[in-house]
């Protein structure tokens, strides 16, 4: 009622009327766990899509089965992955970086500016290159960083990747900036001295005089490319130039006009000239070869101080700053910390995969820092040997348990014992009841898909939790996660055939041991024949015996253990209990109307009790609310009988 009556007339009050709409939570959500070759390790990245992890992680690699499995992901249908990268803890993974580079570009002590290293460990910062110029309003104190990532065609180095930060400074903000926007690169400075930066990379001069008509005649300059076995000259004439621009282009002309003589192979015909800086301030003539690996020497000829004039210093230039390398393709810094070459490292093994369940969070557990995964694939555990594999296996198991989310399991198959093979499954799934548990299911055999990474697209074998982790979320978009991800319309897509052909006994042996199969079928092509869990054995007789109902009790759960936070603390009597069974009942009811339960009435597919009969007085006083829900699963179909009965000759009557 309002707080205070004090005149007559008409008061208006709000009354709450108790509806808390309860959301369903997402249903296909899926965590991958395992080794890749970059990307951040031990911290769970969310990809959208597969040029996502691209991004974040460089695609495919054939080290990582876990690449293969979110390519096929995405492939079939996923929306949305946490990707975790595990490495071995052996200390064999090392992080790509620079030498320590000081402001003059030369190997002078004390003068160490900063240290570029890659973002993530591996020998993929091998490939990192960095490039430096003044090209910005305060040319005498600030710099532009370009971070190129580079691969071999053809004998040269190629960007395939690029990133350009500007108007940078070294100071205590700029490890800080470059962290947060870059994906290549991480920067550390050494000391923080704002006057202190990187040699420009190319061939640069220095700050060029404010009056150019003194340079105003014919000009030339000695170049030496690099591998080159002599020196060659250039001339050009600058009379009438008084703009650095012009200059400059006169200089790239006569650069470009160079041609290769007596077994020398260089190609100048990309190399630029530009003018950086700004005019009011300071400018400087840049070289660049135009070819990703080659260098030049700009030095006086005998008739011309022209270089010298401009600064250019012999053998002082930098191309490019290498990560991965002591040295640069060109002078880079060796004094103060030297550089560090990428390294892969080991495989990791399962207590990497494990990892910690202690801050800072390790391998699997790392996932306890994500709000919610509902499908979990390790599929590195297809290389490890029984013993590591079911080590993973319990890990991974107690953490989806905990976590309400199913475990797609990856048997795994061993150089020596590659269980491609019926009798091999029997007797893997014998020798390991233990792994059986209502939020695990298996699938065989492994489906082959075109490795783009092999010769002629050859196919590889990869893990089927992958693939059919993305027919499980395009089933749940498609029909919801009641309806099993098998049969006719689970067709695994991007799979060119299947590790072995299962005839239908074979499957009949399989199956009523809770272990899925995949089949080539006619017409259908490759599908899932199988929606039981590991508990889903025919002997156990197992109430959770099928993926779906599974399924639907975890999203059921998930979206009732959130939906239902604001009832802590209330007032625990029957306008709360009533409460309650309108919310509960609510969302209870669109599942119904949506086909997720049996049942031609909501009578028949639910119940929904809080009252005194599920709360006593002595629950009251421990300020317990008991709330529960019964529901009526749809099982799938999973044998078809048909009876077809012949029409004996009738008598009529």
């Amino acid at each position: 009622m309002p707080s205070t009556l004090t005149y007559p007339g008409v008061y208006v009050e709000e009354i709450p009327s108790g509806v808390r709409t309860i959301s369903g939570v997402a249903t296909s959500v899926t965590a991958f766990v395992g080794f890749h070759t970059r990307g951040r390790v031990n911290t769970p990245v969310r990809c959208f899509s597969y040029g996502d992890f691209e991004r974040a992680f460089g695609g495919l690699s054939a080290q990582s089965e876990l690449s293969y499995a979110v390519q096929q992901f995405f492939a079939n249908g996923g929306g949305q992955a946490y990707i975790v990268r595990v490495v071995n803890t052996d200390n064999s993974v090392t992080l790509a970086t620079t030498a320590a580079i000081n402001a003059l570009g030369a190997a002078t002590a004390g003068q160490d500016a900063m240290m570029f290293s890659a973002a993530s460990t591996g020998t993929w910062g091998n490939n990192l290159r960095v490039e430096v110029d003044y090209n910005t309003t305060t040319p005498t104190t600030t710099f532009n960083m370009s971070v190129l990532e580079v691969a071999d065609v053809g004998g040269r180095e190629e960007i395939v990747r690029s990133e350009t930060f500007r108007n940078l400074a070294v100071n205590a903000d700029l490890p800080v900036r470059i962290e947060g926007a870059s994906e290549l690169v991480r920067v550390s400075a050494i000391p923080l001295n704002s006057t202190a930066r990187p040699a420009q990379t190319g061939t640069a001069s220095t700050a060029l005089p404010s009056d150019l008509s003194a340079l105003a005649s014919a000009q030339e300059m000695a170049v030496t490319p690099q591998d080159a076995v002599g020196t060659y000259t250039m001339s050009f004439d600058l009379t009438g130039v008084t703009r650095a621009s012009a200059m400059a282009a006169a200089i790239q002309t006569a650069l470009r006009g160079i041609t290769p003589a007596g077994g020398d192979t260089f190609d100048l015909s990309r190399a630029t000239v530009q003018v950086v800086g700004d005019a009011s301030v300071a400018q400087y003539v840049l070289v660049r070869a135009g070819r990703n690996t080659d260098l030049l020497q700009l030095a006086d000829t005998s008739s011309s101080t022209f270089a010298s004039t401009l600064g250019f210093v012999d053998g002082a230039n930098v191309q490019r700053y290498v990560l991965g390398s002591n040295v640069s393709a060109g002078a880079q810094a060796t004094v103060g910390l030297a550089g560090a070459t990428g390294n892969d490292g080991a495989l990791p093994g399962s207590t990497d995969l494990i990892g910690q369940d202690m801050p800072p969070r390790t391998g699997v557990y790392a996932l306890r820092s994500v709000d919610l995964f509902n499908i979990l694939s390790i599929p590195d555990t297809l290389r490890l040997s029984d013993t590591q594999a079911n080590q993973v296996f319990t890990a991974a198991t107690n953490v989806c348990e905990e976590e309400r989310a199913f475990y797609l399991l990856d048997v795994p198959h061993p150089g020596a014992d590659p269980r491609d093979l019926v009798t091999e499954m029997e007797d893997w799934i014998g020798d390991n009841a233990t792994l059986r548990h209502r939020n695990v299911a298996t699938y065989y055999p492994r489906p082959l898909v075109a490795d783009p990474l092999a010769p002629d697209d050859r196919l590889r074998l990869v893990a089927p939790s992958g693939t059919m982790a993305g027919v499980y979320a395009r089933t749940d978009a498609e029909r919801g996660v009641w309806k099993a991800p098998a049969g006719t319309d689970a067709v695994l897509r991007g799979v060119q055939a299947l590790e072995y052909r299962l005839t239908d006994p074979e499957n009949g042996v399989l199956n009523p041991m809770g272990i899925n199969c995949l089949r080539s079928l006619p017409t259908f092509g490759r599908v899932a024949w199988g929606a039981r869990t590991l508990v889903g054995a025919d002997a156990q007789a197992n109430e959770w015996k099928y993926v779906p109902v599974r399924r639907l009790a975890l999203f059921m759960e998930e979206s009732l253990y959130r939906g239902l936070q604001w009832v802590v603390f209330e007032p625990n009597d029957e306008p709360l209990w009533a409460s309650i069974r309108l919310n509960v009942g609510a969302f209870m009811n669109t599942l119904f109307r949506q086909g997720a339960f049996q049942g031609a009435s909501p009578r028949e597919a639910y119940f929904v009790r809080s009252d005194r009969s599920t709360t006593t007085q002595s629950d009251i006083d421990r300020g317990i609310v008991n709330i529960v829900v019964g529901f009526a699963p749809l099982k799938p179909a999973e044998f078809v009988v048909l009876k077809i009965q012949q029409i004996a000759g009738q008598i009529e009557t």
